[in-house]
């Protein structure tokens, strides 16, 4: 899963992405509006948890011109300001939920469970090739139906492949979506086959190759039923 942080406050964003990250979740974090729909336009995210009071362009502008693009992502508000007005006006423009300031962590990560859980009841909540399954909502993994314990990055890596299933996918793509602005370009390549490496000795057994080498571009999961 895929969340998007947006908040001015450096301290309170530093927290919260160290706190998604900690339930395994790829998490992007950027300080203002303008920023915010930049990383929209150009990728897919699963959750927004997004600040009202922001510089360049405040929450609700950010959330009006994801909804006139029909940017359906789930936006959970994050705001010290408490009236109902506020309230009202974020859920009018297509707020999935609010949370006022200061609030707890224990809170925030339950608040982000329930969205994520209900955007998963529109659709399918899990990927599957093979013998190899993926729960994006309780981020479990089984092979033959026994548990597999992957590391955060080896999980983003498996989910981005079968959601890319039957497509190659560039190392640059994959870098971008699992280390986000933290991948070195110049250790990207090695880092990548390091952990492609570890993942294909959980998830492959003696049946075959499931993640395939596209030489020149990448790697691929390919379905062959």
């Amino acid at each position: 899963m895929r969340i998007l942080v947006v908040d001015d406050e450096p301290e309170l964003l530093e927290q919260i992405g160290r706190a998604l990250i900690e339930q395994q979740y790829n998490v992007d974090m950027v300080a203002d509006g303008e920023q915010a729909l930049d990383r929209l336009f150009g990728d897919p995210y699963d959750l927004i948890l997004l600040d009202i009071m922001l510089p360049v362009m405040d929450g609700f502008a950010v959330l009006q011109e994801m909804r006139t693009e029909n940017i359906s992502t789930p936006v959970l508000m994050l705001t010290a300001r408490g009236e109902i007005k506020d309230r009202v006006k974020g859920l009018d423009l297509g707020a999935d939920d609010y949370l006022a300031k200061p609030f707890s962590m224990a809170e925030l990560m339950a608040r982000v469970r329930a969205l994520l859980r209900r955007s998963s009841e529109n659709g399918s909540s899990l990927l599957q090739i093979k013998d190899v399954r993926l729960n994006t909502t309780t981020r479990e993994v089984t092979v033959n139906n026994q548990p597999v314990v992957l590391t955060p990055k080896e999980f983003s890596i498996l989910e981005f492949l079968l959601y890319n299933k039957n497509r190659a996918v560039s190392r640059f793509n994959i870098a971008e979506h699992v280390w986000g602005d933290e991948f070195d370009p110049f250790t990207m390549s090695n880092n990548i086959d390091v952990h492609m490496k570890n993942l294909r000795r959980k998830i492959e057994d003696t049946k075959g190759i499931l993640i395939k080498t596209v030489r020149g571009v990448g790697y691929m999961i390919e379905d062959e039923t």
